[in-house]
């Protein structure tokens, strides 16, 4: 079941971020109000994740797999530009991710 909330977790967050972005510096209040609920969501989601779950693997995989995401959606819905250090960012985040989670795994 953590597997889930956790899952559930990254897409509000992604999601809300993603109405970050839309809301123009908090100026368009349907994006403002979808933006803070999706955080409150993924917040309510993740605590439940931490119930079962270890909080370094928890958060790196929250924090991990929404910060790749965003990247990508930046690059293919913003046009937000690709650049090598960018790219690096991205991968190492994800070896830092895949790094914690083989940890918690002993």
């Amino acid at each position: 079941m953590a597997g889930l909330f956790l899952a559930g977790a990254i897409v509000a967050e992604i999601c809300a971020t993603v109405c970050l972005k839309l809301s123009d510096g908090l100026s368009r209040p349907g994006y403002t109000a979808a933006m803070i609920l999706g955080y409150v969501l993924s917040l309510a989601l993740l605590a439940q994740t931490l119930k079962t779950m270890d909080v370094s693997v928890a958060y790196a995989i929250w924090a991990g797999i929404g910060t790749a995401a965003i990247t990508a959606i930046g690059i293919v819905a913003f046009s937000e530009p690709l650049t090598a250090m960018k790219l690096a960012g991205a991968v190492l985040v994800i070896v830092g991710v895949v790094a914690l989670n083989l940890e918690g795994a002993h």
